[in-house]
């Protein structure tokens, strides 16, 4: 997969994500925001009111320190598509 063809399928996947209107399990949705942020080379901080929730945030971006943005995106596309596998 080329680049251009690696950033539409994880586009789609964003988008798929945020078109889905169902609540998502905790432990995925840290999975997605970790892989998100590193796929975009977003490096701000974690900015919810509650600590308890930044921290598990910084958590999930620390075990993805070492990931390229391309694995990252690869990763974030397998998690969604793993996720609507058998929910469509």
């Amino acid at each position: 997969m080329d680049q251009n063809e690696l950033d539409i399928e994880f586009e789609d996947a964003v988008e798929r994500i945020n078109n889905f209107t169902e609540p998502f399990p905790a432990d995925f949705l840290l999975r997605l925001y970790a892989y998100y942020k590193r796929a975009t080379n977003n490096y701000e901080r974690p900015s919810s009111r509650k600590p308890i929730i930044n921290a598990f945030k910084t958590n999930a971006l620390f075990q993805v320190r070492d990931v390229t943005p391309d694995e990252a995106k690869r990763i974030y596309i397998d998690l969604v598509n793993n996720y609507f596998l058998y929910r469509e």
